[in-house]
């Protein structure tokens, strides 16, 4: 198929890689506009681009795709379908109506449940054992069109908000592919979606790492997992902001207050939560690199009853 493909991110690189792979016809990558990153705001290629010109893919990089003239350059190449993986922009009816297979959008979850822009994070966050990706023929609506074809992926007990992400992008990959050629072959039925019994998947911000510590023990473990990599789990600690990156729940109380070390041991310290205890295993310090607990207990001081927490918050 001539295929344009519509990505940003490292999530949607594997999926233009496959389509390449399985010999279909990428005549156009769109992606969002370049960005500046670090302190020298230098100007930074989304993913989606580096592969596009690697594979010798033209690339347009529209600030509002939506806009007529760029509707137009779009109709220019004449493709039967256009792919979308994590684009990041809304898509009007005229672009949803452009080929004649549509828009097929690969979303990382098993829809209808976690419609919305980080379904990955929040599968973790609330603990679910089974997540999964689902391939859709885009409506005007977010992430309700019809369903197409589906995959499962088991969620580990130690999975982080990375590891499904990598693993949620290979699976996107190859189901892609197969729904592209269930669609030429006219073997794939589309479904209608129903209530989504979930939460819509709200973007992820900052703010929401900070941790909670009245909250359950296993639910700030479950935040710790789901937000690592970005925009990470944290506590305040003398001061400072420190990023929790692993621990371990832990099913007993000590009575003391939500927040309190009640225990450091050579490999962790003890903290009370709303509900048992979590024992930090790796964590950060402002200025330092990731590093082990014991790592941490051998060059700072760390002692029960200290109080961990963001103050004023």
């Amino acid at each position: 198929m001539r295929v344009i493909f519509m990505g940003t991110p490292d999530f949607s690189v594997g999926t233009l890689e496959a389509l390449i792979r399985a010999g279909h016809q990428v005549v156009l990558a769109v992606t969002q506009p370049d960005k500046p990153k670090g302190r020298g705001g230098k100007m930074q290629f989304p993913p989606v681009k580096e592969t596009a010109l690697e594979h010798g893919i033209p690339v347009f990089q529209p600030r509002k795709v939506r806009e007529p003239e760029n509707i137009e350059e779009l109709r220019k190449y004449q493709a039967d379908v256009i792919v979308v993986v994590a684009f990041g922009q809304i898509l009007p009816r005229e672009i949803l109506e452009l080929t004649p297979y549509g828009c097929i959008n690969v979303h990382a979850s098993l829809l209808p449940s976690y419609r919305g822009a980080a379904p990955i994070q929040w599968a973790v966050i609330n603990g679910e054992t089974v997540s999964g990706v689902t391939t859709m023929q885009m409506d005007e609506g977010l992430d309700t069109g019809d369903m197409l074809l589906k995959t499962e992926v088991p969620l580990e007990p130690e999975e982080t908000g990375g590891s499904l992400h990598d693993k949620l992008a290979a699976a996107g990959a190859s189901l892609c592919v197969r729904t592209l050629k269930a669609l030429e072959e006219g073997t794939v039925t589309p479904k209608k979606q129903g209530e989504s019994p979930t939460a819509y998947a709200s973007m992820l911000k900052k703010e929401m790492g900070e941790i909670r510590w009245e909250e359950p023990a296993i639910s700030i473990e479950r935040l710790i997992r789901g937000l690592n990599p970005w925009p990470s789990a944290y506590t305040g600690w003398q001061d400072k902001t420190m990023k929790i990156w692993e621990a371990e729940v832990l099913e007993e109380d000590s009575g003391q207050e939500p927040g309190t070390v009640v225990r450091v041991d050579k490999d962790g310290f003890l903290v009370q939560t709303g509900k048992g205890l979590l024992k930090v295993t790796a964590l950060q310090i402002p200025g330092k690199k990731r590093m082990e607990a014991d790592a941490f207990l051998r060059g700072y001081s760390m002692e029960p009853g200290e109080k961990l927490g963001i103050k004023n918050s």
